[in-house]
């Protein structure tokens, strides 16, 4: 009997284990649909990664990657590429729904897709590089060629084998034209491994160029217009691809959809993993410790900062994190709260508030939008520093110099009178062992000038002064 017991229950393991993995495993003929909503940054990198690893590993046909984004970063951008281009797993980027967009790191995601669609009344473009602090870089400067050419409008003029060599160069600092030509070369080769419009792409980046949906399809943007879901994956069944250096022919007619949403990991990452949530939360941590230091035994601050700090140096892992800038912001952080120690006249105040605002423009080694930290935020985060660390640690400091009000350390200056006993004297209501540098009578007033253990040491008073002899 206890056999069976065993036998049925091994069966019964065996079937949950067989349920469990049909459940989890994609279906015959699926596709896998990623929502990505928002800025591209380390979160929808992390969920658009594990969606193309939970895309191979289920056997699916397809994946589309449904794109909405003002952009984002461009080292998350290029991780997201290199996975794209590495798939094997066919990939269908469409930017929906109508109304949507995908500009700037949204397009170079789009140009690498095996198959780029776009859903009607939205559009792409704008993939100019952004400077660190979300301001554009100068628009393109005509070359002397451009110049020259433009008197003699009617005139026909030959193209250049290469167009990229006529481009026009950005203006600016040599750093931003690298910037520039950088992404510009960047997003030319995937346009070419694609074979998509090349020179408009260019135009995207150097002009911050956009276009609608019909526009983009009537310039070889991209591939299709579709309505809907099922409408793409009708629109996409037949189209040949490139995968792994081999022609594919996609079948996609009959494809059932599984859609994959961010989970809550996905979600906490994406509000911590924000500059400007990041940045506070670093700022409310150091205030935290430092409170929590200043007045041991509060508890809240340290508990609350030093959970705020160790997000802060979660998000700064996984952000582009300018370690010369966040050394600034701690050191004008310290030099603030010093000002109240140290009797520097301002010095270290105004130099701490410089390095906190310095460092704090400094802190990311690049940016995108809706990943920029605005300088109203900054400065005043500076002043309010400023007013609280130095107001405080200089309160804290007062009251560090205010006489104690209880305990043993009360005693000393306390004035009490010599009991019968000679070595002993009635101080603050208690019979204490003394010891003076003198011999002294019943009735002597002594004052507490040290401690050693239980035992006082007292200097005698003068009866009609009330000084010591």
């Amino acid at each position: 009997m206890r056999g069976l017991r065993v036998v049925v229950m091994l069966a019964w393991l065996v079937a949950w284990a067989g349920g469990a993995l049909a459940t989890t495993a994609a279906a015959p003929g699926s596709a896998l649909l990623l929502e990505v909503q928002g800025v591209i940054g380390p979160a929808s990198r992390d969920f658009i990664l594990r969606g193309f690893d939970q895309a191979r590993e289920r056997g699916a046909a397809a994946i589309i990657l449904k794109l909405d984004t003002p952009g984002g970063l461009d080292s998350s951008m290029r991780d997201i590429i290199q996975a794209i281009l590495a798939s094997p797993v066919p990939i269908i980027g469409y930017v929906a729904p109508e109304g949507a967009r995908t500009a700037s790191a949204g397009t170079y995601i789009l140009y690498a897709c095996h198959i780029a669609a776009m859903a009607p009344a939205t559009n792409l473009g704008a993939a100019t590089p952004v400077q660190l602090g979300g301001l554009p870089l100068p628009p393109a400067r005509p070359t002397d060629r451009d110049r020259a050419r433009e008197p003699d409008t009617d005139k026909p003029v030959d193209k250049p084998a290469d167009k990229s060599a006529d481009k026009p160069t950005p203006a600016g600092s040599d750093m931003e034209r690298k910037l520039v030509n950088d992404a510009r070369a960047y997003i030319r080769s995937l346009a070419q491994l694609r074979g998509r419009n090349v020179e408009w792409a260019e135009q995207a980046v150097t002009e911050a160029a956009s276009l609608s949906a019909q526009d983009a399809l009537q310039k070889g943007v991209i591939d299709l217009i579709a309505v809907n879901v099922s409408d793409l994956l009708q629109q996409a069944d037949g189209r040949s691809v490139e995968i792994a250096g081999a022609k594919r022919a996609l079948s996609t007619r009959n494809l059932t959809v599984e859609t994959l949403t961010p989970d809550w990991r996905n979600q906490l990452l994406a509000v911590v993993a924000h500059p400007m949530v990041a940045y506070v939360l670093l700022l409310i941590g150091v205030y935290g410790i430092f409170f929590e230091l200043a007045n041991p035994g509060t508890a809240l601050p340290g508990v609350l900062g030093g959970i705020c700090l160790l997000l802060a140096l979660f998000a700064f892992q996984v952000l582009p994190v300018n370690h010369a800038g966040l050394a600034l912001l701690l050191l004008g952080l310290a030099f603030m709260i010093a000002e109240a120690f140290v009797p520097s006249f301002g010095a270290l105040g105004l130099g701490g508030i410089v390095a906190f605002v310095a460092g704090s423009l400094l802190l990311w080694d690049e940016t995108g939008p809706g990943y920029e930290i605005p300088i109203g935020l900054i400065v005043g985060f500076a002043l309010a520093s400023a007013v609280v660390l130095i107001g405080l640690a200089t309160l804290f400091t007062r009251q560090r110099r205010r006489p104690a009000v209880s305990g043993v350390e009360t005693l000393l200056g306390a004035v009490g009178t010599v009991m019968a006993d000679d070595d002993r004297a009635w101080i603050r209501g208690e019979s204490w062992r003394v010891r003076a540098d003198r011999p002294l009578r019943q009735g002597d007033q002594v004052r507490v000038a040290g401690r050693e253990g239980l035992l006082l040491l007292v200097q005698a008073l003068d009866s009609d002064k009330g000084e010591p002899s």
